[in-house]
């Protein structure tokens, strides 16, 4: 019921021009009132004479008064429509107070009906309110729908983000580790060889200094019987002339020949050992090298097949040891390893710390293509390690001596000598299948290259080859746990 009421007065108070609540309302004299700036406006377009724009009668213009008493109640409707649960700011026009039901596109405004007929928004584009907020709920869910797939991706980013940043803390840990464990090893290495040169200098250092202790000896040695000659001929000097000539002593000719015998002294130059950035360059290259190539270690045992009758194999097949067959002499120790290759990369090491000879390679068989003579043979053992008959292999004999048997036309192997710096205690053999190498390594000093086989042909798998020789010590082959 209010709120008709205040409908059928606000009708009363709108202006017939601008269709709006009256703004410093003008009464005339038909009793009609309008908004100052309407009159105004109404009287430019059709000039001071014309009617009134309600009922078309005609009024001077001067009768025109301002109505003070229906600007109040203008006021008021204004407030009391505000004030009241029915006027809400939210749901009502603020300007005529009318529920907001239409939206005005061209000003983004929502409005009322009265609001559509005023001047402000006469031949705009406007729709019903309901109608463009279920248009606007439609987008809505469809930016949500499409914002809430992009959160799922972004959550999945982000998931796949934490488990990169696991992954790479983890590798970028075992790299660390790697790093630390290699350097410490690089280290371990140089400080092995600058411990080496500084016995190697202290040994030096004793021996000049011993050579010099006894030069300085045979100097004090000489120099006491110079004094001891020169107190004689001194007393001398003081005797008679019959007590020269009947000296029979001899000293007189002893010191007409006696001169100073000059004793050996090693030179003041120090010799310096040839140790530069290469060679260390170069040492730790083939350490790393070598940890490469322990990663194909293979774990095989020695054959027992066709084991010959001078050789003693251990219950696990991986010590061998020569036993004398009296009065038979035999040469050929050899035996295999229990498992044979024809492609690929392997690698595996051998403990000979405690013997005086031997011979470690790998072993193809082959035809032989000529005949070859028995004494021969029976005079150098060493003429079947050749790679034409099939052997790879270097060795040890007399305790310090190292060969290699290289290639060669002649019966007889082509020796070559090997300079080893530290004797042999363990070595590694790496044999490359398709490269055609097999190189062998001295584990105890750093792993350093002992000689390597290139350019190897094999017409057949290869086995690892071993000879204990005559030297009555154990070979044994290392697991790779070891």
């Amino acid at each position: 019921m209010a709120s008709k009421t205040l409908a059928n007065l606000e009708k009363e108070v709108t202006c017939p021009i601008c269709l709006e609540l009256l703004t410093e309302p003008l009464s005339l004299g038909c009793g009609h009132s309008l908004c100052q700036a309407c009159v105004t406006l109404h009287n430019e377009k059709t000039g001071k004479d014309s009617g009134c724009p309600v009922c078309g009668i005609r009024d001077p213009r001067g009768n025109l008064w301002p109505n003070h008493h229906l600007a109040d109640i203008v006021e008021k409707l204004r407030e009391v429509k505000l004030s009241t649960g029915i006027g809400k700011k939210g749901d009502f026009c603020a300007l005529h107070g009318e529920k907001l039901q239409l939206f005005c596109k061209d000003d983004g405004k929502v409005i009322c009906w009265l609001c559509e007929r005023s001047q402000e928004h006469r031949g705009h584009h406007t729709f019903l309110m309901e109608e463009v907020a279920q248009e606007c709920q439609e987008k809505l869910q469809a930016a949500l729908k499409r914002l809430r797939k992009e959160q799922q991706e972004a959550e999945k980013l982000k998931a796949d983000i934490r488990e990169d940043k696991l992954s790479w803390k983890y590798q970028m840990q075992n790299e660390k580790q790697r790093i630390r464990v290699e350097f410490n090893w690089f280290r371990h290495i140089l400080e092995n060889e600058e411990q080496r040169e500084l016995r190697r200098l202290e040994k030096e250092e004793k021996a000049k200094l011993d050579i010099l202790a006894q030069a300085e000896a045979e100097l004090v040695q000489q120099s006491q019987v110079v004094t001891e000659l020169i107190s004689d001929l001194e007393r001398r000097s003081l005797w008679s002339a019959v007590e020269l000539l009947q000296d029979m002593s001899g000293i007189m000719k002893w010191s007409e020949i006696w001169t100073l015998r000059k004793p050996k002294t090693p030179s003041k130059r120090l010799k310096k050992r040839g140790l530069c950035a290469s060679d260390l360059t170069t040492m730790l290259e083939l350490n790393r090298e070598l940890k490469d190539i322990q990663g194909y270690w293979v774990d095989f045992t020695l054959n027992p097949v066709n084991l010959n009758l001078n050789l003693v194999l251990s219950e696990d097949h991986r010590q061998v040891r020569p036993v004398p067959i009296w009065p038979v002499r035999c040469d050929n120790y050899g035996i295999l390893g229990s498992q044979c290759f024809s492609s690929g990369k392997h690698y595996w090491e051998i403990d000979v710390s405690s013997k005086t000879a031997w011979v470690l390679g790998i072993y193809c068989r082959k035809p032989v293509k000529f005949a070859v003579n028995r004494s021969t043979i029976l005079s150098n053992p060493f003429s079947r390690y050749t790679p034409q008959h099939g052997y790879w292999v270097i060795g040890l004999q007399k305790k310090l001596e190292y060969y290699a048997f290289d290639e060669s036309s002649a019966f007889d192997p082509k020796v070559l000598a090997l300079s080893v710096a530290l004797p042999l205690h363990r070595v590694g053999v790496f044999l490359n299948f398709e490269a055609g190498t097999v190189s062998f390594f001295n584990i105890t000093n750093h792993g350093s290259l002992i000689y390597r086989f290139c350019k190897c042909y094999y017409s057949r798998p290869v086995y690892p080859y071993f000879n204990p020789w005559d030297c009555p010590a154990p070979l044994t082959l290392c697991p790779p746990s070891s």
